[in-house]
């Protein structure tokens, strides 16, 4: 592959994950600090920056271990907001951020992106064409929860950003925001915004009687890898702070606006099930899988023969909005949001009508 000179300039590992987008970075500088892609012949560092004429070399054989291609998912990529330095999707309940570990053919948000950088399904192939820019995701979302995913399309831009995310997740020094909704199980019984600020570890690190003491129930197999609140004193505890403001009201049920300081592992559902509030369907933190008509509206029965289809069976909870450096002009802002989605929206309407708010 000789550089051209629209790639001159460029690192050696990012010019390579454009030319062959199908090939992750990871890859590449692992087989470059093997030497088995070299530069005019020369053993060279990831990070060395190509020059216009530079010969650079890839010797794979039938013994390259490459990694599986991304699969995009059947749904399309829904696009809210898009520059030159970052693409915004609305993410859909149901799709991973990044393939998993147990069923990678399966389309993630990472394959979604490419595809769309790409304009059709990533393929592998070898006369696969280059990329002028590639998607760089900076966070995740739980696969069952829907709404706004933020990807980089440039290094800068990855850089600025991603030191930004890191930032707000570990200090919350709100150099990112984001704002979710969450529909959860009761009536939400504080007025004005709170905080809550219970440290977060591994729920399995506590023992049986501070499991007992702290009123959680000893584990089951379907329970493993929970969150919890854990004492401040836990090695494993990490500090976390959600803000929390309600958003609409319903009898015995609360949509409520949070807005997460901290980015620790299932934070706004530990924090509100500690709280006696737990997501109205989460089957690892609440008590549903699914919320039907007849769960919210007494003395409701399907027709018969036609079993009940649910109003909504995932997590009842939306990356709303997101608040974020602008990377192309320093001193601003960009604030993005994802509308609800269908099944959100009709949980929503039906709880407005069968169980209005009554002060």
């Amino acid at each position: 592959m000789v550089v051209e000179a629209e790639r001159a300039g460029m690192e050696l590992d990012e010019l390579l994950c454009l030319e062959r987008p199908s090939l992750n970075k990871g890859f590449f500088r692992r087989n470059i600090r093997d030497g088995v892609i070299t530069v005019d012949g020369a053993e060279i560092l990831p990070n060395h920056r190509v020059s216009e004429g530079e010969v650079i070399l890839l010797r794979f054989d039938d013994e390259t271990f490459f990694p599986r291609n991304l699969t995009a998912p059947s749904v399309k990529l829904e696009v809210i907001f898009e520059n030159d330095d970052i693409i915004v999707a609305n993410k859909p309940p149901g799709v991973a951020s990044e393939p998993e570990r147990w069923s990678p053919e399966i389309g993630s948000m990472a394959g979604a992106f490419l595809a769309h950088a790409l304009g059709h399904e990533p393929t592998g192939e070898e006369g696969e064409e280059a990329l002028d820019w590639r998607p760089r995701m900076l966070h995740r979302l739980d696969k069952d929860t829907s709404g706004v995913l933020v990807a980089a399309k440039n290094l800068d831009a990855e850089r600025l950003l991603r030191a930004a995310f890191e930032g707000a997740a570990q200090t919350g020094a709100h150099d990112v925001r984001k704002t979710y909704l969450a529909l959860v199980e009761g009536e939400w019984p504080y007025a004005d915004e709170i905080v809550l600020d219970g440290a977060i570890g591994p729920e399995e690190t506590l023992g049986k009687r501070e499991r007992r003491r702290l009123g959680i129930i000893t584990l089951a197999k379907k329970r493993a890898h929970r969150m919890s609140i854990l004492p401040n004193d836990k090695k494993e505890a990490k500090a976390a702070r959600t803000r929390v403001t309600i958003e609409q009201r319903f009898r015995g049920f609360t949509l409520l606006r949070c807005l997460p300081e901290t980015g620790r592992t299932h934070q706004i559902r530990v924090h509100l099930g500690h709280e006696g509030f737990p997501l109205a369907v989460d089957s690892l933190y609440g008590r549903h899988d699914e919320l039907k008509l007849s769960d919210i509206k007494p003395g409701y029965r399907s027709k018969r023969g036609r079993p009940e289809r649910p109003l909504i069976a995932r997590l009842t909870l939306h990356a709303f909005e997101i608040d974020l450096p602008d990377p192309s002009d320093a001193g601003k802002r960009l604030v993005v949001q994802a509308p609800l989605p269908l099944d959100f929206q009709r949980i929503t309407r039906q709880l407005a009508k069968v169980r209005p708010y009554k002060s």
